[in-house]
């Protein structure tokens, strides 16, 4: 046996034996012993094996993947810019804590210093945005290598995983030729792992003692901007405390859940009113600028529950951080949630009647119809830009519904890879929301071969095409003002005929242009599939701003 076949197969077994179940695969030739060995391990039905052309998108497969499912999951590829292609994903990881273990075939030294072919600096490649970092050495014919190996797998599961915080960690492969297994022999030492399947170094199970911050105030507000959306409005509904989200009400639960709270936050009459005494702010906020304009008030303590040395301080003023929360050590202010509970009613009505005012259709009456037509615990994966904005402001309350968005670095990058990945492990039917730009951004996501057909997902990708960045509509750059230069550097319109794209890549395409035809598009169907709606951006800003009068004046 090769050193080569040796070391792939070894570290694909002790992966294995760190739980690691799902792996995304980009062929190359550099990579070949890796590739040979998942595939073994696949067919023996020990891992989960995906294999996708495309390296970004095959990085943010995996992200979804294990955004999903809170594991490690590793990506694979060969050398040169094949490991640069996974940056995007690497820097997402970091910033939103998903677990993944990015292994990268390299060309030995002596190769590197012949200007060989595919060879770029793969030396902690992806900077200050991993946990951990190791070039294995190059496999040799002596003992000591299978524990080398295996310890290598373990230390980088480990600080994937996350004794702080869970990330993307990064080993360097090189690999000499062969490349390929040749003739079956006896290697210098046994490459077997620890008996009964065990991992090489056995590790705790990070998170299972949480830190926690401790709420104190009489009236206080809690803003869900990361995961535990659930688990936070089960807690304020208990305590007495309104609990707004980054995502509206989706996931929301309990007597505290707000539906309308980004629209009340930004509402200046009201919040100068009900300004609260803390906010607990679960997650890191991204989207919008009125829950970090509460966030700098100096007359606002917060607690921040983040498991991340880094975390947001718009004001520098956070009082507490921590893993998780507790009891609060007073009783709220019976009346506290009663008034905000008041105005969410008057809020939503009024957004609900503004809506229905406006001709079909539009982002956040496209929005709102399709979280109230999805089936009960689906997913909702959100694309940032417009959708991520419209499902908070129009999306309603729907508990059922689990909701994932890339907003560790909020950027467009493998939207449509992330969701077929987090898709793929999510028992039920999956749906997407996302712009024309973010799905031309990842239209490759869209492509896979039919070897990969038994593990394509049942997901709708509901794309609202407004032809260009219709989000700067409702920006600064925006402003009439700004109409000469807006339509050729933030508007960009494109005019991609998106069914023959789909066309091309084999998935079905609906273009709905009409509130009926949508409705039925977005009934469960098996496979990966896009229903497209065309939306005037033109619209957008005036759109938003009568809601918002409305909303105020029922207030």
């Amino acid at each position: 046996m090769n050193p080569s076949t040796a070391q792939a197969r070894v570290i694909v077994d002790e992966l294995v034996r760190n739980t690691v179940s799902h792996v995304v695969l980009c062929p190359g030739s550099r990579n070949a012993p890796l590739s040979f060995a998942l595939h073994d391990a696949a067919t023996a039905g020990r891992l989960q094996l995906h294999v996708r052309i495309d390296e970004r998108g095959a990085a943010f497969l995996a992200l979804g993947i294990a955004a999903r499912t809170g594991r490690p999951v590793a990506v694979v590829c060969t050398s040169g810019t094949a490991a640069a292609n996974f940056h995007p994903a690497v820097l997402e990881a970091d910033r939103a804590g998903v677990p993944l273990i990015v292994l990268t075939a390299d060309r030995p030294p002596e190769l590197r210093a012949a200007g060989a072919n595919q060879v770029i600096d793969q030396q902690r490649l992806y900077g200050d945005a991993i946990r951990y970092y190791d070039e294995l050495a190059v496999a040799e014919r002596r003992a000591g290598q299978n524990a080398y190996w295996r310890s290598q797998i373990c230390r980088a599961w480990n600080a994937a995983y996350g004794e702080w915080r869970c990330g993307p960690v990064h080993l360097n492969v090189p690999f000499r030729e062969p490349l390929v297994p040749d003739d079956e022999g006896d290697w210098y030492e046994p490459l077997e792992g620890r008996p009964g399947g065990a991992r090489w170094t056995e590790l705790p199970d990070f998170g299972a003692l949480p830190s926690f911050v401790v709420p104190s105030a009489r009236c206080g507000l809690v803003v869900v901007c990361d995961s535990g959306v659930r688990a936070a409005g089960e807690w304020a509904g208990q305590h007495g405390w309104p609990v707004v989200s980054e995502t509206g009400g989706l996931g929301l639960s309990g007597a505290g859940a707000i539906g309308s709270g980004i629209w009340l936050l930004g509402a200046e009459k009201f919040i100068a009113a009900h300004k609260p005494e803390q906010v607990l702010c679960i997650g890191r906020p991204t989207v919008f600028r009125q829950i970090q304009t509460l966030l700098s008030d100096a007359d606002v303590e917060v607690l921040l529950v983040r498991p991340d040395a880094d975390w947001p301080a718009p004001a520098h003023n956070v009082r507490q951080v921590g893993q998780w929360f507790d009891e609060p050590s007073k009783p709220a202010d019976p009346d506290w949630l009663k008034s905000w509970r008041r105005a969410d009613r008057a809020a939503l009505a009024a957004v609900g009647g503004a809506l229905e005012a406006e001709p079909w259709p539009s982002g956040l009456r496209l929005a709102a119809e399709l979280v109230d037509a999805l089936p009960p615990d689906a997913l909702l994966v959100v694309g940032s830009s417009n959708p991520a904005r419209d499902v908070a402001l129009a999306g309603g309350v729907r508990p059922d519904i689990l909701v994932h968005r890339n907003r560790g670095v909020a950027g467009i990058d493998g939207t449509l890879s992330t969701a077929i990945g987090a898709a793929t492990v999510h028992r039920g039917h999956s749906y997407a929301l996302v712009g024309d730009l973010t799905f031309l951004h990842d239209v490759n996501g869209l492509l896979a071969g039919p070897a990969e057909d038994a593990a394509r997902p049942d997901l709708t990708i509901v794309v609202l095409n407004d032809d260009g960045g219709g989000i700067f509509s409702l920006l600064e750059q925006g402003a009439p003002e700004h109409g000469d230069a807006f339509e050729r550097v933030f508007g960009t319109p494109h005019g991609a005929d998106l069914g023959a794209l789909c066309q091309g890549f084999r998935v079905p395409h609906v273009l709905a242009r009409t509130r009926e035809e949508f409705r039925e598009a977005l009934r469960p169907e098996p496979g990966v599939r896009v229903v497209e709606v065309r939306v005037d951006r033109s619209r957008h800003r005036d759109l938003h701003a009568r809601v918002r009068a409305a909303v105020s004046a029922a207030l």
